[in-house]
């Protein structure tokens, strides 16, 4: 392969992320403002289900994320600025007697990193984050013409 080539597949490549990054950065934003909406009135603590994990995870920035201990509870943790938060494939939380406390417990990201001292906890709606999310899908659709091919103009009618 010539160098012109591989040269015009590397910023081919570089374009498309940069494409992607836009959508993505909006559509995490757009996650964090329903979970904020959803969120109630900031707790102390919240308990883990005694032998049980943490049942989902999802980062929404690098001091905000949602800790699910079913599928039916969450809640939304704010944290000291955590480095590795958006890019690691696993966390751990710190507790005592399975109890996770503002401003004593911790989110863990990984060995050589500096644990992340939770700062708040709000437990989330779910049935309201679900209305949230809902109402941020926007659908456009036009009626088809006769033929159903393509979409009928206004300038035709």
């Amino acid at each position: 392969m010539s160098k012109l080539r591989i040269l015009a597949l590397v910023l081919l490549g570089v374009l498309l992320t940069a494409c992607e990054t836009a959508p993505y950065a909006q559509r995490l934003q757009q996650r964090q403002q329903a979970y904020n909406a959803a969120a109630g009135a900031p707790v102390r603590s919240f308990r883990l289900i005694m032998g049980m994990q943490i049942y989902s995870w999802e980062p929404l920035s690098d001091s905000q994320l949602v800790i699910y201990t079913l599928p039916s509870k969450a809640y939304l943790l704010d944290v000291w600025p955590c480095n590795n938060l958006t890019f690691t494939n696993f966390i751990g939380l710190t507790s005592f007697t399975n109890e996770v406390q503002t401003g004593f417990d911790k989110v863990l990201t990984g060995r050589p990193y500096i644990p992340c001292v939770i700062k708040q906890i709000r437990p989330i709606d779910l049935a309201q984050f679900k209305l949230e999310k809902e109402s941020q899908r926007h659908i456009d659709s036009l009626p088809r013409d006769n033929s159903g091919n393509a979409p009928a103009s206004s300038s035709s009618r």
